[in-house]
């Protein structure tokens, strides 16, 4: 009698089926991730080029018309420093001038609140907040062992950020200059899948350049907002906080609520526990139109994407690379859903107005 061997379910040979290739296409993500960890300092500030030739982009456009490419691509550079130098010196000086300002608050909030833990309902005894004190201070002093190799390291990161630096102002500057004739070049060995791929990166640099100019719209008028408020409210260091927030809303949901988090502390050391609710309610409505009304309207007509899509983008982001993964997630996403049905051969719509 011939013994014939077990056949295998269908169901489970289908499951090791997907678990093979599952497990192929993790290993290649991780040894792409490692590869893009080992070259951050070349990816990060190429991914930076990329925005800012996305928002760059339609001012060297305009300028060519009355210019020669090489004049219109050096005035957009020029004037794109002169906007962050001007804006970053008037951030400078006004942190300088008012940092004192809200130390001296902080120490008036700071003996308010003592006397309310003294005095209110929870009468603690003012040894229990020296004690407290001490503790902290104990704390500190114990840190100031790190603060050579803080200095150490601060002084490694910042070589590595002045390269970076040169590096993407080089890599902006070609962008804009020689930006078509660069993906040209690169498309040009796809033979029959040359339009294909032509698609799907002309599909996925408009995705790209729609985000990056709705995002700063939404960004100047969250920070025109809060600059607004805090002015209103006498808080200092308005310019240091609206520039906080202006980038913060660049990580969409997460982003506006740690800037957002961080001015309500200002506004709690500054003024109290009421401005500091107050603020943090017109925080709360702005933020709601935001979400409800500008982001649907400015980013949403080309950035499709479920609020769970974009928690889950910013998690893995983060997850992967920290708060420049965070960053770029969304719109990574945003590329790849828009690219992919053009790469496959079926262009998706266009979104309609």
């Amino acid at each position: 009698m011939s013994s014939e061997a077990p056949k295998v379910p269908s169901a489970l040979a289908s499951a090791a089926a997907w678990c093979w290739r599952l497990i192929v296409i993790g290993v290649v993500v991780y040894g792409l991730m490692r590869i893009l960890d080992t070259l951050r300092l070349v990816v990060l500030p190429f991914a930076i080029a990329l925005f800012l030739c996305a928002l760059l982009n339609p001012i060297t456009a305009r300028l060519r018309r009355r210019m020669p490419p090489l004049a219109a691509t050096w005035l957009t550079m020029l004037l794109a420093l002169g906007v962050l130098g001007g804006v970053g010196t008037f951030v400078g000086i006004q942190a300088n001038d008012e940092f004192p300002h809200l130390i001296n608050q902080v120490r008036h909030t700071v003996n308010d609140v003592q006397h309310w833990l003294v005095n209110g309902p929870l009468h603690l005894k003012n040894s229990q907040l020296e004690s407290a004190a001490d503790s902290m201070l104990k704390q500190l002093q114990q840190e100031r062992g790190k603060v050579a190799n803080a200095a150490f390291t601060g002084a490694t990161v910042a070589g590595e950020m002045i390269a970076a630096l040169i590096f993407l102002l080089f890599v902006t500057f070609f962008l804009l200059k020689d930006g078509a004739g660069i993906w040209n070049w690169l498309i040009s060995g796809f033979g029959r899948y040359r339009e294909r791929t032509d698609q799907a990166g002309r599909a996925a640099w408009q995705t790209l350049s729609q985000y990056v100019h709705g995002t700063v719209m939404v960004a100047a008028i969250h920070s025109i907002v809060i600059a607004v408020t805090l002015m209103i409210m006498g808080v200092p260091l308005i310019a240091p906080l609206a520039v906080v927030v202006f980038f913060g809303s660049f990580i969409p949901i997460v982003g506006i609520i740690v800037a957002g988090a961080l001015a309500v502390l200002v506004v709690l050391s500054a003024k109290g526990g009421i401005a500091a609710l107050i603020f943090l309610g017109i925080l709360i409505v702005e933020q709601q139109l935001e979400g409800h009304v500008l982001q649907p309207l400015v980013v949403g007509r080309w950035v499709r994407l479920h609020p769970l899509a974009i928690i889950i983008a910013i998690t893995v982001g983060a997850v992967l690379g920290g708060i420049p993964g965070a960053a770029v997630a969304v719109p990574t996403v945003a590329v790849i859903y828009r690219a992919w049905p053009a790469l496959r051969g079926r262009p998706e719509a266009e979104p309609s107005g």
